[in-house]
């Protein structure tokens, strides 16, 4: 097997991981009746313990190869205000992630497809700061309104359920999410970010849970299912293949790879929770595929006299 293929498989097992957490999400949600902060605040607390080892596991190889750097006070202060920023903007998007999948005017396969509009969002953000836009780009985010028109708006009342805008919020800060971890992953260890970021999120995510939904152990143990599936497989298996993939992947491929997390998102929810999508609903996610697809087309290489 190619290094390229290989790398293809670990982003789609991401992928897969990503989509199938929101029918968890639902089920934490609607069967359960867990709070939406008290959910996310645990879940990523679980993320945390189970990214922890692989830093040691890491560090270990890395002492053992001769490539380990001892971290200056530079690089510790910038991995701290990383995970900070991270984590809090991560702590806002999750929420409102979860508060949406919790509404009873939608469902998470709606949920993750309006959340996968974020691949749309960043480079709108990018012009906004005067970058320049491409055609193509154009394109993609106006079908990416008529499809998200088509998904989220109900053709005899043409009205946005509460959870749809919270999942557009949520996709809004997902995108904000995407932007700061392009700034500082690059600069430090990408799992040591993870990790202080699923740590700040899930203190972050604890205060809300402690002043409104009133945890209640017995309800937390209850959905203990839910809540290891999101943060074993979502927050630590797929961002270890995140990273495994990317390192054997062109950047726009692995971009489209892992977009597909909407699509598992809509097909578990088929298979799991039998949530069959309208013809509407049906249109809206295929035009949506379709945007994203356009968005992540590679850019014509100028050849070379």
């Amino acid at each position: 097997m190619s290094r390229k293929l290989k790398g293809n498989l670990f982003l789609l097992t991401a992928a897969f991981f990503w989509g199938s957490t929101f029918v968890a999400q639902e089920i934490a949600a609607k069967t359960y009746h867990i709070g939406a902060y008290t959910y996310q605040s645990v879940r990523m607390f679980v993320g945390t313990v189970v990214l922890l080892p692989l830093i040691f596991v890491m560090t270990y190889f890395s002492k053992k190869n001769g490539t380990y750097k001892k971290a200056t006070k530079k690089d510790k202060k910038l991995l701290f205000l990383g995970g900070l920023i991270c984590g809090s903007v991560l702590c806002i998007a999750a929420c409102f992630q979860q508060v949406a999948i919790a509404d009873k005017g939608t469902n998470s396969g709606k949920i993750a497809f309006i959340t996968a509009t974020y691949i749309l969002i960043v480079p709108i953000i990018y012009f906004f700061f005067g970058n320049k836009i491409k055609l193509k780009v154009i394109i993609a985010a106006l079908l990416g309104v008529v499809g998200l028109y088509f998904i989220s708006v109900s053709a005899d009342d043409f009205s946005v359920s509460k959870g749809d805008f919270l999942g557009m919020v949520c996709a809004l800060f997902f995108s904000v999410h995407i932007l700061v971890i392009d700034y500082f992953g690059p600069k430090v260890d990408g799992i040591k970010l993870s990790v202080l970021q699923f740590l700040v999120c899930g203190i972050e995510a604890a205060i809300p849970a402690i002043l409104f939904d009133k945890p209640d152990i017995s309800v937390i143990l209850s959905c203990w299912g839910p809540i290891l599936y999101a943060g074993v497989f979502s927050c630590g298996v797929a961002y270890t293949c995140q990273i495994l993939g990317q390192q054997n992947a062109n950047p726009t491929i692995a971009s489209l790879i892992m977009s597909l997390e909407a699509v598992f998102g809509i097909l578990t929810g088929v298979v799991v929770l039998g949530t069959i999508p309208s013809v509407r609903e049906t249109i809206g996610c295929i035009i949506m595929f379709i945007a994203i697809i356009i968005s992540q087309f590679p850019n014509k290489q100028k050849k070379l006299n």
